[in-house]
């Protein structure tokens, strides 16, 4: 059994989401402790909760301690199958953090996987839903992972009440990728949405980002919803840089008391650090695409501002499970990070 102690580094759900992934994906049993002992409400809320219950019912595991505030919980794998699975965490927790967990599993089932989940589209401290559908999943499939998503409606804090539905088709392998020089960036892609708000927000949005246009071909897609398509009222900023093979993505989520411009200048103004400082992976991909790399059919390499704390936990976690090994080098102001994958994993 492997011990993980979830107050490691950032000591977030993260560990926790992952862990268990990997638990599923590799067989092997795994007890978690000191979950989150490190942030202000300790142990499990909602959204882990729905996190671990989903690979559990993927890998037909047995789980203990599994309750709200739990500290520890033991994690005991089964057999990874497909089907279909409908998870609602009850809150407005992260649709995009539960299904962080699910697609690692869900790829080497074996058989195809239509997952529906339930919760926040768009909240703070995750991926909005517009990242992970047009900033990581590109991503995921160039590197062989072969998944769709719909977003059947939007859900904000504290309601959320979001809907999405994903098909996670098997996976024999992926691949190794070499992505070290950044190419010029040919096009930028923005996807701004408000549900529930009045119109001229999202106009100004959109027109806080006009000066990408002198950066490259931009075009800005736009969203104004009622309550019909979304819950509760909320929005965000997703930006993506296409360079060659390479996509850098931004995001800033809208908030009260900040105008409507400044959240699309700070999403513009994160995506051009990336570009100017020559990544070919951006801070939050970097951290979310490691594990793939990690079971990869070969070698990888990739180029980040910096190595956040996230990356340096995941880095930590998936040596405990693979033998997996990964080598960090300093560049002229940025970070270059190399991955020799492990095969010890199980299709």
């Amino acid at each position: 059994m492997i011990e993980i102690d979830g107050g490691y580094g950032e000591g977030g759900g993260q560990i926790l989401r992952m862990a268990v992934a990997f638990s599923a994906l590799t067989g092997k049993d795994v007890r978690i402790f000191n979950i989150r002992a490190n942030r202000p409400k300790p142990g499990l809320a909602n959204q882990h909760l729905t996190s671990i219950r989903s690979v559990a019912e993927l890998s037909s595991a047995k789980v203990e301690n599994l309750h709200k505030g739990s500290l520890e919980v033991h994690f005991v794998p089964g057999e990874l199958s497909g089907g279909d699975f409908r998870f609602d965490i009850g809150t407005a927790g992260s649709v995009t953090l539960v299904l962080q967990a699910c697609l690692l599993p869900a790829l080497s089932s074996g058989r195809g996987c239509r997952i529906s989940v339930t919760g926040g589209t768009d909240v703070k401290w995750s991926p909005p839903w517009d990242y992970f559908e047009h900033v990581f999943l590109p991503v995921l499939r160039r590197i062989g992972g072969d998944v769709t998503v719909e977003k059947v409606r939007r859900g904000y804090y504290p309601r959320g009440g979001g809907h999405i539905r994903v098909t996670v088709n098997p996976c024999k392998e992926l691949s190794g990728q070499e992505w070290t020089d950044l190419p010029p960036v040919e096009r930028i892609d923005g996807f701004v949405h408000v549900g529930n708000l009045p119109g001229h927000i999202l106009e100004r949005m959109e027109g806080a980002l006009s000066g990408l246009e002198d950066v490259a071909e931009t075009t800005i897609r736009t969203e104004s919803l009622k309550e019909d398509r979304a819950t509760g009222q909320g929005g965000a900023v997703v930006l993506r840089a296409v360079a060659g093979d390479i996509i850098l993505g931004s995001d800033a989520l809208a908030e009260r008391g900040v105008k409507a411009e400044e959240v699309a200048r700070n999403a513009a103004d994160a995506l051009l650090r990336e570009r100017d400082a020559g990544a070919t992976a951006d801070t939050h991909l970097s951290d979310q695409i490691l594990p793939y790399l990690a079971i990869a059919d070969g070698p990888s390499a990739f180029v980040v501002k910096e190595i956040t704390g996230h990356v340096k936990t995941h880095m930590w976690l998936l040596e405990k499970f693979l033998d997996v090994s990964f080598q960090t080098r300093k560049l002229d102001g940025r970070w270059r990070i190399e991955i020799q994958p492990s095969r010890t994993w199980r299709v």
